[in-house]
């Protein structure tokens, strides 16, 4: 089957389903289903808008609302990651994965799901080592720090997914596996994009947590998103045992959805052809999610996932075939996620703007049937328990903050050395902002269009291409660059060292004491300016 793939989408679902139809009437390729790695933006009002993590400006309604509503629907079934730009608030309504609309579905905060027999799993955020061993306690309204951490990696996700043992055919994370670019043409990615060199050289660069998942996995396909820059590379993964056969990962990240811009990619998929066309649960996964059940951490304490280090009864939650076997009884051998979507708050009416529109903490029907289904635990309604139990012995919400600023930023111990939130490096395709940048008002928000989202679809088919028989790119030929680049690299360089002094002129405005009279250097914050002009240190572009 023809699965399309797309990279951050930013909201703009028109363009993407329109890029789809435009290849079909071109080409007659109509893909199958549509993948897409993160700021996937699902933003139904101004309140979904008030909880992304991005500053007032760069808040637009873009179109989502539209198939929210059901005034249009997607042309092509959707699956979709989170990534670290995202109305928050709508996708902590589902946990566990669900329908945000009509024939698009979310993961969740992991997942793996089936269609026509190909499994697909996935991982929503980014990682952030500070966030990692914490559980899910954020809820709307957020403060300044949750806003941000909602969308941080968890180590009880990275757990869950580990006990996979079934092959997996294709694996979604927003950030990059750290390590992958040595597997692909490194040399055309820094000529790309050279404010990744230090990253890239130091071995900074990516999630650590994801690459555990690579080499754990072992996927046919690995797609991803988060730098804005397309890259393929080809992993080959070394064998346990004689016996084992030999494995290989194609990982390919996507650029945004932007006009002119390659952001979709086609590829052909094994599949099953007697296997329905409906959506389906992944029965390993569902007796893994029953199995680490009595895992689920609703607290903002850190904690290790059970090891095989002395301190522990139980380290394995992998599932037996028997395990496995319930699940299907359960479901009576009948694996089609049920089409239960449910509007869950008011769809933003372009007549009448609600710029004051509170975000609400809601427990989604989907959750609570699928919680009620599975025997597990509502995460949501884990945290609403918390709440009132905080409340109940008189500790306040400002109590709460106060703890989060003094805590939201220490790195705390983990298994990973090195985290990749800050970057040394600067991005010459990015400015520069004020610390508090990051920080702007949570109340404003804007349903203009975005200027980076056209009013008419462009006519241009450079967006999208269609994947050669094999994706493979050898870490032979990532070493090897033809003469012509090498020349290109060789020219770069003198233009690189005036490119690093003016950097370093910048940075120099940056000198001063914070308002806690803390003196020193201010971490710099680089963001791209055709998306956001001000996140947190979380965005590694």
């Amino acid at each position: 089957m023809k699965v399309a793939v797309a990279g951050c989408c930013h909201g703009a679902l028109d363009k993407m389903y329109e890029t789809l139809e435009l290849l079909q009437r071109r080409h007659n390729v109509r893909p199958d289903l549509l993948l897409c790695c993160g700021d996937f933006q699902a933003v139904r009002n101004e309140a979904d808008l008030r909880c992304m993590a991005v500053p007032a400006k760069y808040r637009h309604m873009q179109t989502f609302y539209r198939y929210y509503s059901g005034e249009k629907k997607a042309p092509v079934l959707t699956v979709f990651i989170g990534g670290n730009h995202e109305a928050s608030n709508h996708l902590q309504e589902l946990p566990y994965g669900g329908w945000v609309a009509p024939n698009i579905y979310y993961l969740g905060y992991a997942g793996v799901v089936r269609f026509r027999g190909v499994r697909i799993g996935g991982i929503s955020g980014i990682f952030k080592s500070h966030d990692y061993r914490k559980g899910h306690f954020e809820c709307p309204p957020y403060n300044q720090q949750t806003i941000r951490s909602a969308y941080h990696v968890r180590n009880i996700e990275v757990f869950k997914l580990k006990q996979l043992k079934r092959p997996i055919d294709i694996f979604m994370s927003h950030d990059w596996p750290r390590s992958i670019y040595h597997y692909g043409n490194k040399k055309q990615l820094l000529k790309m994009k050279s404010f990744f060199r230090q990253e890239v050289e130091s071995n900074t660069l990516g999630s650590p947590a994801a690459s555990e998942l690579l080499q754990h996995l072992k996927p046919t396909y690995w797609f991803s998103a988060h730098l804005h820059v397309k890259f393929a590379a080809f992993m080959q993964h070394e064998t346990n045992s004689k016996e084992e056969l030999p494995k290989a990962t194609k990982f390919l990240a996507l650029d945004k959805c932007l006009p002119h811009r390659d952001f979709l990619q086609i590829i052909d998929v094994e599949h099953d052809p007697n296997a329905g066309d409906s959506l389906e649960y992944d029965a390993e996964w569902i007796a893994i999610l029953k199995a680490t059940n009595s895992l689920v951490n609703v607290t903002q304490s850190s904690w290790n996932m059970p090891e095989n280090n002395g301190l522990h009864a139980k380290w394995d939650y992998s599932v037996t075939e028997e395990a496995i076997k319930e699940v299907l009884e359960e479901l009576n051998h009948d694996l089609k996620i049920p089409c239960n979507f449910t509007l869950t708050a008011a769809c933003y009416d372009p007549s009448k703007p609600q710029k004051n529109m509170e975000p609400v903490h809601t427990i989604n029907p989907q959750t609570t049937e699928f919680c009620a289904q599975f025997g597990l635990t509502d995460i949501n309604d884990r945290i609403q328990q918390a709440k009132e139990e905080s409340s109940g012995r008189g500790e306040c919400e400002e109590e709460e903050e106060e703890e989060m600023d003094s805590t939201g930023s220490a790195e705390e111990p983990s298994e990973y050395n090195t985290d990749n939130s800050g970057l040394s490096s600067f991005n010459p395709d990015e400015i520069m902002l004020d610390e508090e940048g990051g920080d702007e008002d949570l109340s404003t928000c804007s349903v203009d269009p975005s200027p980076d989202h056209p009013p008419e679809f462009s006519t241009s088919f450079s967006d999208i291409r269609i994947m050669p028989d094999s994706m493979v790119v050898s870490s032979d030929d990532a070493m090897d660059s033809n003469k012509e680049d090498n020349e290109e690299l060789e020219k770069s360089g003198g233009s690189k060292q005036v490119e690093e002094k003016s950097s370093t002129e910048r940075s120099l405005k940056r000198i001063g004491g914070d308002e806690n009279g803390n003196s020193g250097v201010k971490k710099i914050k680089r963001r791209n300016q055709a998306i956001y002009a001000a996140e947190d240190e979380d965005k590694t572009d």
